[in-house]
């Protein structure tokens, strides 16, 4: 990269926000100019950024002069009301909501598996960052789906509460706290209790019987890997863990993949770590993926039930890869590329 940037960073003092701004620390992005911008309840608070203190201003259509990239994290309805803005007043806009995934002028985006499409943002100046879930799969599936193309896509997925925001992640901890001491600790994030639970609903259901987040894995799958007959069926559950989404998903490919093949491909591949070894317990866990920027998968086998099928174990951290992560990847490769 051979120049700075400004860098607007929207629903900055949110969980996704924090990790957004430690991410571009990280990396070393080049920030010349660092804005932080959140709701008027957030104004003035100050965030560290490089050891300096930046103080968060009121997100407002004016925000964005001068601003050559703007990471959004505020939630889809503040999406489509300032993403425009932002683009209007000549930023790229990387947002992390639903608002403009589906969006068949936005480019929908996981630096592993299509950078390409990010030329696409020059017709509404926005690029769209997928749903966590679907981030994890598609970076496990990419390398297995170049050399067989799959056919159909069968998973379930076991997401932490921290995909529901802080609020979710305190009532977690008081419905532990809870039980421990024998009091009771009603619901308000969820509709059942969580804690020691697993709930078969994330997001609202559908007419058709799927959950909204079930529906956003079938599309945004598509749509990222260009292949709108891949087949994609998901159950998508909310268990009691903090960080880390894991998933279990079976492929069907047009030609057979064997279980050796797909260590081999997969090990060879940006932005994923094998970690399978079932003989000794070792396979990807949560704990072990919270924190981190890869997409871990194990438990790689070939299904029985089918001539042309694989079973894989996926886990990654949804804040981090699933969310600020994915979304400072984004702007790396346009600030390296279009830019």
């Amino acid at each position: 990269m051979a120049r700075d940037f400004s860098v607007a960073v929207v629903g900055a003092t949110g969980a996704v926000g924090r990790t957004m701004i430690r991410v571009l620390e990280e990396r070393d992005f080049p920030v010349r100019e660092v804005r932080f911008l959140a709701s008027e309840r957030s104004e003035g608070k100050e965030l560290l950024f490089r050891g300096e203190k930046i103080c968060v201003q009121r997100l407002d259509h004016n925000s964005f002069d001068g601003v050559d990239i703007a990471i959004f994290s505020a939630g889809a309805e503040r999406s489509l009301i300032f993403a425009p803005s932002a683009a209007r007043a000549g930023a790229v806009v990387v947002d992390n909501s639903s608002a403009w995934r589906m969006d068949p002028e936005v480019p929908l985006v996981v630096p592993e598996v299509n950078p390409h499409a990010i030329s696409g943002y020059k017709t509404k100046g926005i690029i769209a960052n997928p749903n966590c879930s679907t981030i994890q799969m598609v970076v496990a599936l990419k390398p297995l789906y170049d050399c067989a193309r799959i056919r159909r896509i069968v998973v379930s997925t076991y997401q932490a509460v921290s995909g529901s925001g802080q609020k979710a992640i305190t009532e977690l901890e008081e419905q532990v706290r809870a039980w421990v001491d024998g009091r009771s600790s009603e619901p308000r994030v969820y509709p059942h209790q969580i804690a020691f639970n697993c709930l078969p609903q994330i997001d609202i259901f559908q007419e058709n019987g799927y959950t909204r987040e079930e529906m956003k894995m079938v599309n945004e799958t598509r749509k990222i890997m260009e292949d709108p007959e891949i087949r994609v069926t998901a159950t998508t559950v909310r268990v009691p863990v903090f960080y880390s989404h894991s998933e279990a998903v079976n492929v069907e490919f047009e030609k057979k993949i064997s279980a050796s093949e797909a260590r081999e491909l997969l090990s060879a591949a940006p932005g994923v770590k094998v970690v399978d070894d079932p003989l000794h317990s070792i396979y990807p866990l949560a704990l072990d993926a919270a924190g981190q920027d890869l997409v871990f998968v194990g438990r790689i086998r070939e299904d029985i039930s089918q001539a042309n099928g694989l079973d894989l174990w996926v886990v990654a951290d949804n804040i981090r890869k699933g969310a600020a992560t994915n979304a400072v990847q984004i702007a790396e490769v346009l600030a390296e590329r279009y830019l």
